[in-house]
């Protein structure tokens, strides 16, 4: 049987796009959406109408001033298009529901990035560095994937896809997150004691946890200090995940190897940060999983057609958890 086809809307529907990206970056997602969904018109809050304003019950955001959608008094949601909201969630209204952006090519991407950085620091890649600048030529033993421990803090979309990818690669991999959890072909644990036993058993700790009032300042002083001696970091999470000043005097002692930094507690990384010239630090711009314009566009342009046509609000942030 033929299924028949939705009836569309019967005008295009004007929906606030409110960010802080550039005039280019504005243009690529607003073409995206309304590809995805012809039957929407994504709009700036400084092209919208009072009448615009005062009506429009959804928005898009994507790193917006949160001040900006207290001029929206009818908002009911808002469409994030990236996957963290830690700023949106303590200055959001509380009858405004927050839909972060969840794209499996988004866990796939971080996945990627992980296992990259992961075999950087497997196959010594940082010393190597270093000894190419002192033009020293020095082989090193290589250890199996098998034999080196990686300890994945957090278990969301993102996390579970780059333990997944990792065990796939050969490596023992241990999965910690804050509530219990279980992730087919992945060692997992939780709560405090658990967070303890992946620190002291990591080579290689990877964060990919967001960053909420729970998760601040997590990998204090004392938690690096359980660390394993010669054990290396990536943080593709949330800079304030982890205590910058602690981490430098880790690296300083030589009581970690090597940290890889995506994130940090002041973006753009400031000009005269002592992390930029460390010789045992690797620094990225914000670059671990970027959003896919074309597949978070269809995703968001869907959300916006399913609640046009029956009002479905897709499953919102947990605002007590903060995700």
């Amino acid at each position: 049987m033929t299924r028949k086809p939705e009836p569309p809307p019967a005008a295009t529907t004007i929906v606030p796009f409110v960010h802080r990206l550039d005039a280019r970056e504005e243009a690529v997602w607003i073409a995206a959406i309304e590809a995805a969904n012809p039957f929407v018109a994504l709009r700036p809050l400084s092209a919208l109408t009072v009448e615009e304003r005062d009506s429009a019950p959804v928005a898009i955001v994507a790193n917006p001033d949160p001040a900006e959608l207290r001029g929206l008094p009818a908002l009911r949601w808002v469409q994030s298009l990236w996957a963290g909201v830690e700023r949106l969630v303590p200055h959001t209204p509380a009858q405004v529901a927050i839909v972060r952006m969840v794209d499996p090519q988004l866990a796939a991407t971080m996945a990627e990035a992980v296992l990259a950085c992961a075999l950087y620091l497997h196959r010594d890649m940082p010393l190597y560095a270093r000894q190419q600048r002192a033009r020293l030529w020095r082989q090193h033993d290589v250890r199996s994937a098998a034999d080196r421990r990686i300890g994945v803090l957090g278990m969301g979309e993102m996390g579970a896809a780059a333990a997944h990818r990792l065990a796939a690669n050969g490596f023992s991999v241990s999965g910690w997150s804050r509530s219990q959890k279980r992730i087919d072909g992945v060692e997992t644990s939780y709560g405090a004691d658990g967070l303890t036993r992946v620190l002291r058993r990591a080579d290689i700790l990877v964060i990919v946890l967001p960053l909420t009032e729970a998760t601040h300042g997590l990998i204090s002083a004392a938690a690096l200090a359980q660390m394993k001696h010669g054990a290396s970091i990536i943080n593709f999470g949330r800079g304030a995940i982890v205590d910058e000043a602690a981490l430098l005097a880790r690296l300083d002692e030589g009581a970690l190897q090597h940290a890889v930094l995506d994130v940090f507690a002041v973006e753009p990384l400031p000009r005269a940060s002592p992390l930029w010239k460390h010789e045992r630090i690797t620094i990225l711009p914000h670059i671990a999983a970027p959003t896919n314009v074309e597949t978070a566009s269809r995703i968001a342009a869907e959300n916006l057609r399913l609640y046009f046509r029956d009002g479905a609000i897709p499953m919102a942030v947990d605002r007590n958890r903060g995700y």
